[in-house]
């Protein structure tokens, strides 16, 4: 069984939402996912022991929250060179923050990404069932990279 920490940012509780079903899609694949916010993760030892990450953070004025810049520039120091990875996002109209963590992922730190891209959901999709079972149907997607 492999390990997939799901962290993120969430300002209004959208973000969590959705952290909260991929990760029950990571378990209904079999294997273990940690869901942290990602003030807790103080330093990149906190990012040590898991085989996946998959990274969370809504728009905020068409961009990423401060929060999650911050804690990117402490994933750089992690060296998740070749890990599994994924990022989603909520957003009201915009959305562009879900796939600018999902480059710095796979630019920066050089993860291997989940190809269907970054997860972006509108805060009213994720109210339905459509919405629920697409954040589950992700973080299966994530977890079926592992062989």
């Amino acid at each position: 069984m492999k390990k997939v920490l799901v962290a993120y940012v969430s300002r209004t509780g959208n973000t969590e939402k959705m952290a909260e079903f991929i990760a029950e899609g990571v378990r209904f694949a079999g294997h273990a996912a940690d869901l942290r916010k990602v003030p807790d993760l103080k330093d990149e030892k906190a990012l040590a022991g898991y085989d996946g990450y998959i990274l969370g953070c809504p728009t905020y004025h068409k961009d990423i929250t401060a929060g999650m810049k911050t804690f990117l520039f402490i994933a750089e120091k992690a060296n998740l060179v070749g890990k599994m990875g994924g990022a989603f996002g909520s957003s009201t109209h915009s959305g562009e923050s879900a796939q600018m963590v999902y480059d710095t992922m796979q630019h920066v730190f050089k993860m291997d990404m989940v190809t269907l891209g970054a997860l972006n959901l509108r805060e009213q999709i994720l109210q339905s069932a459509d919405g629920q079972r697409a954040c589950q149907d992700y973080g299966k997607a994530v977890a079926g990279m592992f062989k």
